[in-house]
């Protein structure tokens, strides 16, 4: 008996109507061969030729019949010259299986070409691809009109295979889409007509008219999965479709469709030199601040903002892990995609989680929807918990109206985002990040009984950006929380802002600020200790608070750790951004700010590589001369003996060629970071970080944790410096201390830390 998938091949080369097919049965390598005309065309893809890590070919995973190509979003696609691509005339089919992984926003109007070789400007071609929220359309040029067939009501589906057709008859005059055998689009141009020809290159996954969303990065490109895809002469009649589809399902067996792998794998990354191993990242692509932390039976959650198309800002979603000891994530489906027909068809921004009064989770988020004004709103998402009880909260249902519409007078009008609540007694509490015209940033507080029904009070506390205009124009991702009581018995709190600014500014992406005072819960106030805004991290990469009050009753806040990298540099790594370590946060006994990393970290310490106490610098570098690493915990006391100043340095050559120093100047009183020499790449960012820092004694305790590009400083839990490194040479993994006169190292400990993950 023969094998039925055999059997399907040998139909298909019976036709002689068949201008291509590529069955991207091939498995590995960098080439999909046309089967009719024996073309191996090239797969264009990021990791061909990879920069920072070992090179890897595209993407293979099982199909519906065979294998099937990986099409990554953004540097995945086929090219043919115009000279060699087949040339339809007054006949045209385009056969084809998908599985999307996205859907992309739709910029310019253009389609996520599955498919095309056209001009649209000269009517020229044809193109077969997908649009938002998964409406997908077949497109063709007669030279005289542009015709489009579009399915809007049967979209292709997220992570589902679905058979596309799309049908060019010009004898009849007629255009029709096919979804999974089932005409779902039709409509009649002039009989006799012929698609016209267009000189510019048949691209497979990557449209020929991509807008340009900046740097390396061009939209309008499909994200998925693709299988026999099938070009014929002529038009297939409606049965012939459906006999295909059929055909197709019957060579399966059992019927069923398999499930297309579309899993993102960190596994894709291994060898990347800068990206790093334990600090929480998305498994690929783009992402930017963690934020609504929450602890739900026994388990950690963190959400974050997430571009699952490419390493690039742009049509954000709420990407989801899940973890025992917020060292250790598993990494879950997305939570929030913009959706047609909810609040967020735009975009998911960012907001915070609760657990409401029936013990339930729920999200308050930014919702973005572009036809209304203002565009952002807060929208609401409920875990189907009570139903599944699934601890992992992996499904979310969205309310179908906006919970909070921004009214005039409310704040800055159109800027109105990054809801945080919590409950005290039986009122629920909410801050979302806005500006008051012409005076400065602020966070407007809004009080419910339910989580639905909200009432503006006013704003919390207002900024001045004239007298400090580091804290921008509006406030976004506002957090507070109470923080401990001070020395006469009053309880404080804290209040942390991301500034952002109206224009260019050359303070915008780089630091967070905040203030200590006091939560006057009646009138919806916080009076600050001193109106002036405080600032803990110097390294300009710790932006985006958020944080949750955990079980043991910490206060843990979230950062974003910015790479600081070019567009062309994210293009070519495939990744962008990650978290910071999170911090533990409290009040000193002189009532000011400590910060602590969280101790859960200790779990990652491999190997003990250095311990000892009391050593000149001499002899202590003489203990650390053979201790290599750009994965390390660094525990060190120095007690200055005579130095102006004196610190370690690290990710060091022998030669010094490249190294970075952290330091304290105590002429200055700053502690700092200086990059200078910390990498030889002429595109990377360097310079000194650093600000104030007064030591109570002579003692300085860092605790330092490297993990590839990054480098976190704690000074006496009390500043930090958050900062990025990218040297080039190999052996840049040298630590030493560092000194322009007589240091003792108190202690020093090192740990080498394994991977998160």
């Amino acid at each position: 008996m023969k094998d039925p998938k055999a059997q399907l091949a040998t139909n298909a080369f019976k036709s002689n109507d068949l201008l291509a097919y590529w069955s991207f049965d091939e498995g590995s390598g960098k080439v999909s061969e046309d089967k009719v005309s024996g073309i191996k065309d090239p797969i264009k893809y990021v990791f061909n030729e990879a920069k920072y890590k070992p090179s890897t070919d595209p993407l293979r995973k099982a199909g519906v019949k065979g294998g099937s190509l990986l099409f990554d979003g953004y540097s995945t696609w086929i090219e043919r010259s115009a000279e060699k691509a087949f040339k339809p005339g007054k006949a045209l089919t385009i056969e084809v299986w998908v599985a999307p992984k996205n859907y992309e926003w739709g910029d310019g109007g253009k389609l996520s070409t599955i498919i095309n070789q056209y001009d649209s400007q000269n009517k020229q071609g044809y193109a077969l691809g997908m649009y938002r929220h998964g409406s997908w359309s077949f497109q063709i040029g007669t030279g005289k009109e542009w015709v489009e067939v579009w399915s809007e009501e049967k979209p292709l589906l997220k992570n589902k295979w679905s058979h596309v057709v799309g049908v060019f008859d010009g004898a009849s005059g007629t255009v029709a889409i096919y979804l999974n055998g089932e005409k779902v689009g039709f409509t009649n141009i002039a009989e006799g007509s012929a698609i016209a020809p267009c000189e510019r290159p048949l691209l497979i996954g990557k449209n020929n008219e991509g807008v340009d969303i900046g740097g390396p990065f061009t939209a309008n490109m499909f994200s998925g999965l693709m299988d026999e895809l099938k070009v014929y002469s002529r038009a297939m009649s409606e049965e012939e479709v459906k006999a295909s589809y059929n055909d197709y399902i019957k060579a399966l067996g059992n019927g069923a469709l398999p499930e297309p792998e579309l899993h993102p794998d960190r596994s894709l990354y291994a060898g990347d030199r800068h990206r790093p191993q334990y600090h929480f990242i998305a498994p690929e692509k783009w992402m930017n601040e963690p934020h609504g932390p929450i602890y739900f039976n026994g388990k950690y959650h963190i959400f974050y903002q997430h571009n699952p198309q490419g390493p690039y800002w742009h049509h954000i979603h709420w990407g989801h892990a899940v973890s025992d000891d917020m060292v250790h994530w598993k990494d879950l489906p997305i939570a929030l995609s913009p959706e047609k027909g909810e609040v967020d068809p735009d975009g998911c921004w960012s907001g915070c989680s609760v657990i409401d009064d029936n013990g339930i989770p729920v999200i308050l988020y930014t919702a973005g929807d572009d036809s209304k004004v203002p565009n952002t709103m807060i929208g609401l998402a409920r875990s189907t918990f009570k139903a599944d009880q699934d601890s992992e909260l992996k499904t979310w249902i969205k309310e179908k109206t906006p919970v909070l519409v921004q009214k005039q007078g409310e704040g800055m009008y159109k800027q109105f985002r990054d809801p945080f609540a919590w409950k005290e007694g039986d009122t629920w509490y909410m801050l979302v990040g806005s500006g008051m015209p012409d005076k400065g940033g602020t966070a407007l507080v809004y009080t419910s009984k339910d989580l639905v029904s909200w009432e503006y009070r006013n704003p919390l506390y207002v900024g001045d950006q004239f007298k400090y205009p580091k804290t921008g124009q509006v406030w976004e991702l506002p957090v507070l929380f109470p923080i401990g009581t001070d020395k006469q018995g009053n309880k404080k709190h804290i209040f942390i802002i991301n500034p952002w600014f109206n224009g260019v500014s050359p303070y915008t992406s780089k630091n967070i600020w905040y203030w200590i005072g006091v939560w006057d819960k009646e009138n919806c106030k916080f009076i600050p200790d001193d109106e002036e805004p405080q600032i803990f991290d110097y390294g300009e990469h710790f932006t985006g608070p958020s944080g949750l009050i955990d079980d043991k009753g910490r206060v843990i806040l979230f950062s974003i750790a910015q790479d600081g990298r070019t567009g062309l540099q994210q293009y070519l790594s495939g990744w962008a951004h990650n978290a910071g370590i999170p911090l533990i946060l409290s009040l000193g006994d002189d009532g000011k700010l400590r910060i602590e990393p969280i101790p859960e970290f200790q779990s990652l310490r491999k190997e003990k590589l250095a311990s000892f106490t009391n050593k000149s610098i001499k002899d202590a570098n003489e203990l650390l001369k053979n201790i290599k690493g750009d994965m390390l915990e660094i525990i060190v006391e120095l007690e200055n003996v005579s130095a102006e100043s004196y610190g370690m340095k690290v990710r060091s050559t022998e030669d010094g060629q490249e190294e970075t120093v952290i330091f304290y100047d105590s002429l200055k009183k700053t502690l700092n970071v200086d990059r200078l020499k910390s990498s030889k790449a002429s595109d990377v960012r360097k310079g000194i970080q650093g600000g104030e820092f007064f030591l109570d004694g002579n003692t300085l305790k860092l605790h330092i944790y490297l993990d590839r590009s990054m480098v976190e400083v704690y000074a006496n839990n009390t500043k930090s410096i958050t900062t990025r490194v990218y040297p080039t040479r190999e052996d840049a993994l040298g630590v030493s201390v560092w000194g322009n006169g007589d240091v003792t190292v108190k202690s020093m400990e090192i740990w080498s830390m394994n991977s998160a993950y």
